[in-house]
């Protein structure tokens, strides 16, 4: 039976933190949502721990400057884990080999610090070359995400696949909403990048590395090791946020407003026979569903 409720409160007394997501959950990529800023200030305020838990390819630092411009108040949450910390890890362990070859816009160049053409990064190998000269591609976004889609990248990554190099994808969303426009990020590429017959890893939301970086940082804030079914995870993907929250063995609640809004029907809350035909098609079923974070 589909639980669907009307405000976070109503069941935050059950989990001792949230992971929540950030685009279409806390902002729209350019504002914050007021309602769900307030429903995390009550959350935080009870003595409860608030995760930003990201897709973002950027660094989480970078991600707390984006959010400091957007006007999210860094004391709201308690800190921001992205997909970036993860997959620069993976990148820097040299698992992509030495020579990487970047597809992703230039406002991800934060992923980089510190890693130029030709220009070692702490000792380690890695350095980014032309396509030509690279043993593995690290995708971030698509490079121009407002004009472009992956059916103008089949060139390049046709040209990858033969040459058998793996692809190491920063952002595992397919699309996302900035504004009132929808997106492809770098998901869609490792997506395509699949369907051609090459080799992509993931990072992020669903797959467990960013979950384990989540955990980890909410020991180092608490101090104590929570248990999972007492952490809510948060957000609009359903292959995303909801798929990861079920393989983590965690609550989840699924924003229907954000990227499954038509789905859903969402004004102010789901319809509930669309939401149910949603969640059915998915074969996913989260523990609660809201019409937004409120």
């Amino acid at each position: 039976m589909i639980q669907i409720i009307e405000k976070l409160s109503d069941v935050s007394d059950q989990y001792d933190a949230v992971f929540c997501d950030l685009w279409g959950c806390l902002h729209n990529g350019i504002t914050p949502f007021p309602a769900a800023v307030k429903a995390l200030e009550e959350f935080r305020d009870a003595g409860k721990t608030v995760i930003l838990l990201t897709n973002s390819p950027r660094l989480g630092s970078s991600v707390v400057t984006q959010l400091d411009e957007m006007g999210v108040a860094p004391d709201l949450y308690h800190a921001v884990v992205a997909s970036g910390d993860a997959a620069r890890a993976a990148m820097m362990s040299g698992a992509f080999g030495q020579r990487v070859y970047h597809i992703g816009p230039a406002r991800d160049e934060g992923f980089f610090t510190g890693v130029d053409v030709e220009d070692f990064y702490q000792g380690s190998d890695v350095v980014r070359v032309p396509l030509e000269d690279a043993e593995g591609i690290v995708c971030t976004g698509l490079f121009h995400d407002e004009t472009e889609t992956p059916d103008d990248y089949r060139a390049i990554l046709l040209n990858a696949k033969n040459r058998g190099l793996a692809l190491l994808c920063a952002n595992p969303d397919i699309i996302v909403d900035r504004g009132e426009d929808r997106i492809y990020c770098a998901g869609a590429l490792a997506q395509l990048y699949t369907e051609m017959g090459g080799e992509s890893h993931y990072f992020g939301k669903p797959h467990p590395p960013i979950y384990a970086l989540a955990q980890q940082r909410l020991t180092d804030i608490t101090g104590r090791i929570i248990d999972p079914k007492r952490i809510l995870c948060i957000g609009d993907g359903i292959n995303t946020d909801i798929r990861g929250a079920l393989g983590e063995d965690m609550d989840s609640l699924f924003i229907t407003g954000g990227l499954a809004a038509s789905d859903t029907a969402t004004t102010d809350q789901p319809d509930a026979q669309k939401l149910e035909k949603f969640l059915t098609d998915a074969q996913l079923s989260p523990t609660y569903s809201i019409g937004y974070l409120r």
